[in-house]
């Protein structure tokens, strides 16, 4: 009886790369139950704000203020709760103005012209580009257009409209505030930790699997790798909206101000992170053409890539729990450290940027662990040894420039 996997003696490939793929959607199913219970928790404090905001700006209107017909009034309070998180404020200053101007187009065309199909068109036409015309932004215009047709088309048959319609955005708009301020505010560091995760897991990962591709020369692996770190737009963006979004609840929330002073050490970040991604994916792609060429890679230099994630979640580990990130900051250095006993063993031409982009992306950390510009710089120097800086390199962020020896790498 033959072995499984065997034909006449040669290995089934055939199987094996079933076998792989299978393993491969199966992989992907749970990264993709995984994504969306993530998504579905991210979500439930928004979902619960909204359906209150909703419930309490029809009470209010229908049953204080007598309006029969409170339609706008949840409409506007969900619509300032569905903005992205950090602007509703903003969102709801723009849904008065754009109820504003509809109104008021709505209610003198009507005056002049009458109500049908034409007159429709004109007041949206007028709308739009009026609100246009005065700076508006998009949400501006297209409240302004909505509020426009309404007006025309429920006027003829409902008196009044135009009042209620105008309060209705008043009351939907503040009940949302009042929501997200005081009766529910959001945590604005749970917040900003549930979305720092996925960026900072991402690029940990990453580098991890490529620090593996290089020990083990894998070029497929570490393009894999590449490739995924460049699908990071939606997580980087994810952490901007929740930094903004806590800055704009310690702002409005009176039970949240305590938190403002916690919130810097992430509001700095921000901006270190997103290069560290950035020179990050530098390493890796430089990484993939240092395997193809068949340059040398030092033993030390793949153990310098594992350090810098594990400074990543180091990082985050030490943010969410308010601790100062020590551990982090000093993983960073031990990473400069491997990186200079590597290119002292000896690199080719894509090598010496890997190691040079291992220095730029520790200092990249250390300065969003809350370290200066220029301390990170001298403190990547003093770790990297009594080694030059790597040839034909870009030297760290802001750090002194030293004449190259070799032809600048694009």
């Amino acid at each position: 009886m033959r072995r499984a996997g065997l034909r006449d003696g040669v290995v089934d490939v055939d199987s094996a790369r079933i076998a792989e793929a299978v393993e491969e959607l199966r992989h992907k199913s749970k990264s993709t139950l995984h994504d969306r219970l993530h998504r579905v928790r991210m979500a439930m404090v928004l979902a619960v704000q909204a359906g209150l905001a909703a419930a309490l700006a029809w009470i209010v209107s229908h049953d204080l203020l007598n309006n029969a017909q409170p339609v706008f009034a949840p409409i506007s309070a969900v619509g300032t709760l569905a903005a992205s998180v950090g602007q509703r404020l903003r969102r709801t200053v723009e849904l008065i103005i754009g109820v504003a101007v509809g109104v008021f187009l709505g209610d003198v065309l009507i005056y002049f012209l009458g109500a049908g199909g034409w007159q429709l068109g004109l007041v949206v036409i007028s709308a739009i580009l009026l609100t246009i015309f005065f700076g508006g932004s998009v949400s501006v215009v297209i409240q302004a257009a909505a509020t426009a047709v309404l007006i025309v088309t429920l006027s003829p048959s409902t008196q009044n409209l135009e009042i209620p319609r105008f309060v209705d955005a008043l009351i939907g708009g503040g009940i949302a505030l009042l929501v997200t301020a005081v009766l529910l505010p959001l945590n604005p560091l749970r917040v900003i930790n549930r979305a720092a995760r996925p960026a900072l897991d991402l690029l940990a990962t990453q580098l991890d699997v490529t620090a593996e591709a290089l020990r083990n020369r894998d070029r497929d692996s570490a393009q894999r790798a590449l490739e995924r770190l460049r699908e990071n737009k939606d997580e980087l963006a994810t952490f901007g909206e929740a930094i903004e979004g806590a800055k704009e609840t310690s702002t409005l929330s009176p039970a949240r101000w305590h938190r403002r002073s916690e919130l810097t050490h992430y509001a700095e970040a921000a901006e270190p992170i997103d290069r560290a991604m950035r020179n990050s994916g530098t390493l890796i792609r430089r990484s993939v053409t240092m395997i193809e060429d068949e340059e040398p890679i030092p033993e030390p230099m793949p153990d310098a890539v594992a350090h810098l994630a594990e400074s990543v979640r180091l990082l985050r580990h030490e943010f969410a729990a308010g601790q100062e990130p020590e551990k982090a900051r000093e993983r960073s250095l031990r990473a400069v450290s491997e990186a200079g006993r590597a290119y002292a063993q000896g690199v080719g031409f894509s090598g010496s940027v890997v190691i040079a982009q291992v220095r730029t992306t520790a200092s990249d950390l250390i300065v969003a662990s809350g370290i200066e510009q220029e301390e990170a710089n001298r403190l990547v120097r003093q770790s990297f040894g009594g080694q030059e800086q790597p040839s034909g390199a870009p030297a760290e962020q802001h750090a002194a420039p030293k004449p190259p020896t070799a032809p600048p790498v694009g």
